[in-house]
């Protein structure tokens, strides 16, 4: 986590005994030595964070306290207590994530990234994703939104011309450019309107791309909203638009997982691609990784766009 240091080598090494706590599965102990270590460092967001997670797991109805005063501290939530707020029912669950969290969440993750996603996670989704759209290569420009390390740009280098990634991470963006797959990388929040999106610029047109890609991307937004429909400003008549979700199942719409990741259902995303004139041409659904020992069911789409 980071900001995991509060100042005080006290309180650090209290903190780090409550850890240890944790790992043992201890956590109605861990919380308590974290009290004592936020004692002494009342400021300390990160530790009021993690505080909040010892607590939920030891099934403490104050958890919620330690989420609040997270969130006071840190207004930006660059550790998602919003998420974790609506994950223990103490409010709803937010549209979207903030973009901080995410920012942060793949900033430090980027390092192990690919090592800890495919090799421990066995996570599968841009070669599958890769099968749906290889079979109408070759294409003139690719833009892989949520490009991460360039799991997906290596699938599809060959098959390419120009190939454009974008990430909210710069960390990633870093570790893809030392794959040098990529014939431009930039900084992008989906979540934000075309203008300040980071996609679309003077050298940066619209509707330049036949194909766009999004490989485990949305299940970090939630809402899509905005996403569409800068796909749709991304595209090209006729361009494809390939990506996947996590699959809710039963549920309407999309959920907020335990994971803080979001899922969404089947009849959600045919609805969005309908309203965006976005014809699905496959469906796939497939286990996309695993996650603490279990499979994850998710669900792979290739669309094109009307003309």
């Amino acid at each position: 986590m980071s900001q995991f240091s509060s100042g005080d080598v006290i309180a650090d090494r209290r903190a780090d005994y409550a850890r240890m706590l944790a790992e043992g599965r201890d956590f109605a102990a861990a919380a308590e030595l974290m009290e004592q270590s936020l004692e002494l460092a009342p400021g300390w967001a990160a530790g009021w964070f993690r505080l909040g997670e010892y607590r939920e797991k030891a099934e403490l109805v104050t958890a919620e306290d330690a989420y609040r005063r997270a969130l006071e501290l840190e207004p930006e939530d660059v550790f998602g207590a919003t998420l974790k707020l609506a994950v223990i029912g103490a409010e709803e669950a937010p549209d979207q994530p903030p973009s901080r969290y995410i920012e942060s969440l793949f900033d430090e993750y980027a390092e192990r990234f690919d090592t800890a996603l495919v090799e421990k996670l066995d996570y599968s989704v841009p070669g599958k994703l890769a099968a749906l759209v290889v079979p109408h290569a070759p294409f003139a420009l690719t833009v892989d939104l949520g490009c991460g390390t360039g799991l997906f740009g290596a699938e599809i280098r060959d098959r390419t011309r120009h190939l454009e990634g974008f990430d909210l991470s710069s960390n990633m963006l870093a570790k893809a450019e030392e794959k040098g797959l990529y014939d431009r990388l930039g900084q992008s929040d989906l979540s934000l309107p075309a203008e300040l999106s980071g996609l679309f610029g003077p050298d940066l047109p619209h509707h330049r791309a036949d194909l766009v890609s999004a490989a485990d991307v949305l299940m970090y937004l939630g809402s899509l909203e905005t996403v569409f429909p800068l796909v749709a400003d991304l595209l090209a008549p006729q361009g494809l638009f390939a990506f996947s979700v996590e699959d809710a199942g039963e549920e309407e719409g999309f959920v907020l997982r335990d994971s803080l990741r979001y899922a969404h259902s089947e009849a959600h995303i045919r609805l969005l691609l309908a309203h965006h004139r976005l014809e699905l041409l496959e469906i796939e659904r497939t286990t996309i990784r695993m996650d603490a020992g279990k499979p994850v069911s998710g669900i792979l789409f290739l669309s094109r766009k009307m003309a």
